[in-house]
């Protein structure tokens, strides 16, 4: 009876040891946190696909949901619902959504958009220059950032007005069959449709050009201010993964080819052709660590590149009636502490 006695309670001792160990594995479980992110190439989406944000941010004890949205009004509303805390938004997305309220700040830039959006005339359109636009039809999805530069170049580049043009609402898809069958003259777009249309015409302008003149239009990352608040190590982290995959993507970019791991992984997690995604990448640039924090991105307070863009793309969506009015001041919204940081990373 002794015998047994003990060995009962041996076990008793082992099992409510074993019940703290797991209370203490769960009280130190990592926090999960969505990220939300949409069909775009680049780095970012490289580095989701191979691991090395989640390896990061799992020593830092977080566990990541790496969410897939269709759509910038999706994703916007995901934020303004407060179920994802960071996130992927064009420049035009973010400037709606903090104008309607959503307390968000941009703490990278994924990509210019650069050369990946262009205004393209079609072969015997008659179109050679941007003066030749007046009285032709413009195929554009309305309230894009291909819409916002397409208005900006007629109006600050090529004294234009808007109204002298047949400036016609299309999604990618309908830009396609229009111009097979002849229905438009030129259209304004993105990949893959730009692909396609480029093959029977002549590029008139793009957004890298466009926005050297006037002000360039972006994807960026964007995180909720009191969560980033809260979450100081998963910033670091994140951003550290950034400031290290940009540098080492901007170093191989040239070099890329369907075969290419960066190339196969974007591939898993978005989809399309291989040559599609290594051509897509050469019409964008991807700013490194020292860039972003610069003027030219997001340091320089209402000075700075992010902080006019969005002062410019308020005025273009308050013209097209998606906002009442623009704010005063678009500067609390960007952020380059996380860049300034993440800078030491690389050097």
């Amino acid at each position: 009876m002794k015998t047994s006695f003990r060995f009962i309670r041996k076990l008793t001792v082992l099992s409510a040891v074993a019940g703290a160990l797991t209370l203490s594995a769960s009280a130190f479980a990592a926090t999960k946190v969505v990220v939300g992110y949409q069909q775009i190439v680049g780095p970012f989406v490289s580095s989701i696909a191979d691991g090395s944000f989640d390896k990061a941010l799992k020593e830092v004890g977080y566990e990541v949901d790496w969410r897939q949205f269709s759509s910038a009004g999706d994703i916007s509303s995901a934020f303004a619902s407060r179920d994802v805390p960071v996130g992927v938004l064009g420049s035009t997305g973010i400037t709606a959504a903090v104008t309607r309220g959503v307390d968000m700040q941009l703490f990278w830039i994924l990509d210019n958009i650069g050369k990946s959006e262009a205004l393209i005339a079609r072969n015997g359109s008659g179109i050679e220059q941007p003066g030749d636009l007046v009285g032709k039809k413009v195929g554009v999805p309305f309230v894009s950032t291909s819409h916002f530069h397409l208005l900006l170049a007629l109006s600050n580049i090529w004294k234009i007005k808007p109204s002298q043009v047949q400036i016609l609402n299309m999604q990618p898809p309908q830009i396609v069959a229009a111009w097979q069958r002849g229905d438009i003259d030129a259209a304004y777009v993105w990949p893959p449709a730009l692909t396609e249309i480029m093959k029977t015409g002549k590029t008139i302008a793009d957004s890298g050009d466009i926005g050297a003149k006037t002000v360039p239009t972006f994807d960026g990352l964007v995180v909720d201010k009191a969560w980033a608040a809260k979450n100081p190590k998963f910033m670091a982290a994140f951003t550290k993964v950034l400031a290290q995959s940009y540098q080492g993507f901007n170093a191989r970019k040239a070099t890329l080819t369907p075969d290419s791991p960066e190339i196969k992984g974007i591939v898993k997690l978005i989809g399309g052709a291989p040559a599609d995604i290594v051509s897509a990448l050469n019409l964008l640039l991807f700013p490194d660590a020292k860039e972003q924090a610069s003027n030219v991105w997001l340091g320089g307070g209402a000075q700075g590149g992010a902080t006019k863009a969005f002062t410019a793309s308020a005025n273009f969506l308050k013209e097209q009636r998606q906002i009442n009015a623009p704010l005063a001041d678009y500067s609390p919204f960007v952020t380059s502490s996380y860049a300034d940081e993440a800078m030491k990373s690389v050097k």
